[in-house]
């Protein structure tokens, strides 16, 4: 396909495909002439990567770049394909350096090692955020909030990974991960407005709708 009709299957402008082409984050197209290329589905799959990286996961041109590239070259083993998904999608934000008594709560939670890997590093440092502020998490609720990503986690690392090609799953690992954060995170409140009905009394929080004008 030419790149208006790959523009048009992607809902993404001509000049903005040609953005992500000088960027890296698309690959090229087969040349049909100096000034000429065809695109094909790989392209399609590519652009939509990168608009979910962009749209959903909020990642800069220069994250993006990061996720394209370890998409390209993925580790052969399939569980460091997953440390690979963590990895690109860790935030590139400064954070404290975490506390050793953090990076211990850590150690005690996962597989060993575990406190050295993205997400471990990641959960580390949010503890330690945590306390510096005040706000302690006791070990019975880490542990609670553990047991339940256990269960959420035997869902996301489905068996058919194992025999994906390594791009395929790598590529499987980074949406799923940007597309269902949102959703657990929503979830998470769904569930404690349940709970808080339960408790506290009948109904939904109240929202937050447009202010109306009283009647006159």
């Amino acid at each position: 396909m030419r790149i208006s009709e790959l523009a048009e299957r992607t809902g993404v402008s001509i000049p903005t495909l040609k953005y992500y082409l000088r960027e890296g984050l698309l690959h090229a197209g087969e040349a049909q002439g100096a000034t000429r290329a065809t695109y094909d589905a790989s392209h399609v799959d590519r652009v939509r990567l990168v608009r979910t990286l962009v749209d959903v996961g909020r990642l800069s041109i220069d994250r993006v770049r990061e996720v394209v590239r370890s998409l390209d070259e993925p580790p052969a083993s399939r569980h460091d394909l997953l440390g690979a998904a963590h990895e690109a999608l860790r935030p590139h934000v400064a954070a404290a350096d975490p506390t050793p008594e953090a990076l211990d709560r850590v150690r005690a939670l996962g597989p060993p090692g575990c406190e050295h890997s993205p997400a471990g590093l990641q959960l580390a440092q949010a503890l330690t955020a945590a306390g510096a502020a005040g706000w302690s998490i006791d070990d019975a609720t880490l542990s609670t909030w553990q047991r339940a990503m256990l269960s959420v986690a035997e869902t996301d690392v489905a068996p058919s990974l194992a025999s994906a090609p390594p791009e395929e799953a790598l590529r499987y690992a980074i949406v799923g991960t940007v597309l269902t954060d949102p959703v657990l995170l929503a979830l998470r409140r769904v569930a404690q407005e349940s709970v808080s009905a339960r408790r506290l009394g009948p109904g939904p929080p109240a929202s937050r709708g447009p202010a109306t004008s009283p009647a006159h």
